[in-house]
């Protein structure tokens, strides 16, 4: 008989995908649990597409991506769809994104947005580590519920770190978070304004800061706001807007700006 005073011990989701590369061969492929890599049939630089197959993320879910390129390696890594985090109770939903990128090679890590719905509770971290004379191109797009749907988020709890290391030594580091807490007291204090969707393109190499105007020239979409700076090496564009249709736009048209005109990802034009 069901005894109504008990917890019920929920069933969680736990996935772990990693793919190696030495220059254009494939040298390492391992998935466990929910999550998937796929490695399309493309042309040009490989695609690795991973795939988390629970379908979402709630309490106490976790799972782990990982790039490992050596011997000049150049790859392009992507999510098939938009990660979603739902209502959970208890311990937060955990992702781990780590990416290296030996000598000589680059990454263009650029995942599809993540929905937060209310009364999620999510913890990210994404870490590139890069060798002295390896670059990469690092995107991360979220949407704060959805805005078809009439949905409003009142209840949150979203830590994101963001990461990104040469030669062992910290270039780039970002630490963000949103919780009830800050939207109680007003969306101002978050300084997202009336903005439920917003993204961070990172750029860096060595020139980076010369990418800053074809950047500011691609930012054209009407309902974004944005704005693109340079220095030390890096690239940084920032971008809020109030809906993530507009925002993919905007996204879409800087991939073209910092890739020198290479299409992006198959996932990201269907």
């Amino acid at each position: 008989m069901f005894d109504s005073a008990t917890t019920p011990r929920f069933q969680r989701s736990h996935g772990h995908a990693a793919v190696a590369f030495e220059g254009a061969r494939l040298t390492g492929l391992a998935q466990r649990g929910s999550a998937k890599a796929l490695l399309p049939h493309v042309r040009g630089v490989p695609e690795v597409v991973f795939l988390n197959t629970s379908g979402g993320l709630t309490a106490g879910d976790t799972l782990q991506y990982g790039l490992d390129l050596d011997g000049g390696a150049k790859v392009v890594a992507t999510t098939q769809a938009a990660e979603r985090a739902y209502r959970a109770e208890g311990d937060a939903a955990r992702v781990t994104v780590a990416h290296r990128v030996g000598q000589g090679g680059w990454l263009d890590w650029l995942p599809q947005e993540t929905i937060l719905f209310d009364h999620a509770r999510l913890s990210r971290e994404t870490t590139v580590d890069l060798a002295e004379d390896a670059g990469c191109l690092l995107l991360e797009a979220v949407v704060l519920g959805r805005a078809a749907m009439g949905e409003t988020v009142q209840d949150l709890h979203f830590c994101d770190i963001r990461r990104i290391n040469k030669a062992g030594k910290s270039i780039f580091l970002e630490p963000f978070l949103h919780n009830s807490n800050i939207i109680a007291k007003g969306p101002r204090v978050a300084l997202l304004g009336p903005a439920r969707a917003f993204a961070t393109l990172v750029l860096c190499a060595q020139g980076a800061e010369d990418a800053v105007g074809p950047a500011r020239a691609a930012l054209t979409v009407p309902g974004v706001q944005a704005a693109a700076s340079g220095f030390d090496g890096k690239c940084v564009v920032r971008l809020l807007a109030e809906d993530g249709w507009p925002l993919r736009k905007q996204i879409l048209q800087l991939m073209g700006a910092l890739r020198r005109g290479a299409p992006p990802p198959r996932v990201w034009q269907t």
